[in-house]
Formats: structure tokens, sequence, C-alpha cells
């Protein structure tokens, strides 16, 4: 109760914050109030509680079933073994939660000791208490674990790099079409204790994508993601010096269109993204089109996207699936069967969740891309 409370405390306090911040300089980008609510350094929903979880905000596919680590784990093997199985490689994963997913991982590693006294750990995260519940779901790991805040720091050589349900959470700028130009979306102070959306002024045309600008109906909202922009540029820096694949895992749509899918999460339950900031969970859809097209133009390859059920189908989730219950108490076979479901079922998470692989040039097509290839066993 008294974390709640404090946590209430620190909300409104963010919320006086943001308030003094427009008071200032005038109103803030969506970009830059998503920010602000995710990651203060004192009321961010990622940097000052624990989000995921039932207690949490949200749950991620790791913590629904353990199918899903492992198969991420056992693909990271594959990569390694198309790579040339280097005698060094990084494992990174962007954003680790709670350390479920890698939990995972490391039991598929147990049992490939080539792999294992190859691999070291990179943990990308900027949240002190998602770090501690990492460090306590990690610590008999068989390999070296590294914490570092951002990507860039990591060590040069082969990198094998997982980003689930991470890009979702990078802030979002949005424009509005009026008339022949497009506004940047503002966030303002109503003045009665409220954040409301405001328009600004018109933006470059250099700075929206030049093959939406002339379809866009008036009042059409066009998200972009800086923040992504960034990461794909250190990718391909990092891809011309040494082997790298990335699988990006989340929510959002195969093709580049307009609307607003800026949404609030508190306590399971949508939320107003406006309302008590810092107390909720923030994120928009994915643009999948817009990731690939910028992967391939700094020379990155590009794979998918795919549906994620399609996805963990082919790299043997039925199969896995049905080892687990060999074993199971009947309590368990249900949770194993509706967590496995969940993950695929297209009214779930099956089709909104989707697959995308990036390389350097010269690995050949990760799996499933290439499923003649490879085969997944666990």
């Amino acid at each position: 109760m008294q974390a709640a409370l404090r946590h209430q405390a620190e909300s409104a306090s963010l919320a006086a914050k943001l308030a003094a911040r427009i008071a200032a300089i005038g109103p803030l980008s969506v970009e830059a109030y998503m920010e602000a609510c995710l990651l203060d350094a004192r009321a961010g929903a990622y940097t000052s509680r624990q989000p995921i979880g039932e207690q949490g905000d949200f749950v991620t596919a790791p913590e629904i079933s353990q199918i899903f680590g492992e198969l991420l784990g056992l693909w990271v093997v594959a990569v390694w073994q198309s790579m040339g199985e280097p005698r060094s490689v990084i494992v990174a994963e962007l954003g680790p939660g709670r350390g479920t997913l890698l939990a995972d991982a490391l039991r598929a590693w147990r049992v490939l000791p080539n792999f294992i006294d190859s691999v070291s750990v990179a943990l990308v995260e900027t949240s002190s208490v998602m770090a501690e519940a990492q460090r306590k779901a990690l610590h008999d790991a068989p390999v070296p674990l590294r914490w570092y805040a951002r990507l860039d720091e990591l060590p040069a050589g082969p990198l094998i790099l997982l980003a689930n349900e991470f890009i979702d959470a990078l802030p979002v700028r949005q424009l509005v079409r009026r008339g022949t130009s497009w506004r940047e979306r503002l966030i303002a102070d109503d003045g009665k204790g409220s954040f409301v959306f405001a328009e600004g002024s018109v933006v470059p045309e250099d700075s929206v994508q030049a093959a939406l600008g002339g379809v866009a109906p008036e009042g059409a909202i066009l998200e972009t993601r800086p923040a992504a922009t960034r990461l794909l540029h250190e990718l391909a820096n990092r891809a011309a010096r040494a082997p790298l694949a990335a699988l990006i895992i989340d929510y959002g749509h195969a093709e580049t269109g307009f609307g607003d899918t800026l949404q609030a999460v508190r306590g399971h339950r949508c939320a107003d993204p406006l309302a008590s900031p810092g107390d909720a969970d923030l994120s928009a859809q994915v643009d999948f089109a817009d990731l690939r097209g910028s992967a391939e133009a700094l020379g990155l390859r590009a794979y998918g996207p795919i549906p994620q059920g399609e996805f963990l189908l082919k790299l043997g989730l039925g199969q896995r699936r049905e080892r687990l219950l060999e074993k199971a108490t009947p309590d368990q076979k249900a949770a194993i069967a509706s967590g496995a479901m969940r993950l695929v079922d297209p009214a779930q998470m099956g089709v909104l969740f989707k697959v995308l692989a990036l390389t350097s040039p010269e690995p050949p097509p990760p799996p499933p891309f290439a499923p003649d290839r490879f085969t997944l066993s666990s």
C-alpha cells in the first residue's frame, strides 16, 4: 500500500513537472511527453516501478509461456552456426524486462557446451528496477552477463540481438495533415489541471515520408519513430564491421498508414494516455514496413515481417508444447496449453504481433525464413 501511495505521489509530481515545463517553453511534442512518462528518473513508468507481470500493467510473451524464450534461444544458436560459429559472440537483449526470456533461452543453451563457451550476454537496460529483477532471474547463468545503458556501449564483434516488445515503447512523433501541410501534434496544459492534444507549426516536408505526403486526407495522423531510426543506424554501423543478426518482435502493422496508435495500459486495462503521467505503460504500434525499408536503405538485409504465430509454429512450438505436456501435471497441462495458444492464436497474439529479422549481408537467411537450412529441436 505504501509503495502504491508513493508512486501516486510521484505521478502527481511528474504531472506538475510537465505542466511547469509547458508553462516555460510551450506545449510538448508527443515524443517528448512519451519519453518523460516512461523514463523520468523519479516517476517514469519504466524507471520507478515494475510494470511487467500480473501485479503490473501488462505481460509479455516470455511471461506467458517458457516456450517463447526457449525457441528464441535455439534461434540464436542456429544464427551463430550460420555465422560460422565464431569463438566469441555477444547475445544482446534490448529492454530485457524481468529477464524471463533470457532465463528460458539459457535453459536451451545449457545442453550446447560449444555455444556456452563462446557466448556472453549483454542486457541493454536503463531502469535500475528492471536490472535488479534481471539479476535475480539470471543469478545462476553459466555465461558472462554485462549490463549497458545503450547499444553503442557494447564491445565490437559478432552480435545477435533480440528486441521483444521494445520498439513499441520507443517514443513516437505525431504529425497532423492540415491542408497541404503537416503540423506537429503537441500536448498542452488546458489550464484546468489536465493535458490535451494541440497542434503546432508546420514541419518541413522532407521530414515526412514522401510516399504518403500526397495522399494524406485532412486530419490524418502520421507517426514516426526517431529513436528506431537511430537504432537502425547503430545496427548498420556494427554490421559493416562484424556479422550481425537482429530479431524484432512486436505488435504493429505490416504496411505504413495513418492513424493515432498511442495507447496507455494501466493494471492490464486501457487508460487515457494523457492522465496520470508515469502511472501507465505508453506504447504505439510498430510500422514494420518503415522499419524494413529503412534497414534495407542502410545496407542491412531484412526478412519478414511475418505473424508471430507463423514464426513460432515454424520454429517448433507445437513439438515443444507436446514434450512439455508429456511430463506435466493436470494443472500444468492447462497452463502450458493455454499459454502456447495465446502466443499463436490469430485472435490473440498470433497475428497482431509480427517478426522482422535483420542481418548483415554475409549470413544466410535465418530460420524460419530459410527453413530448409535449419532444424531446431528442443
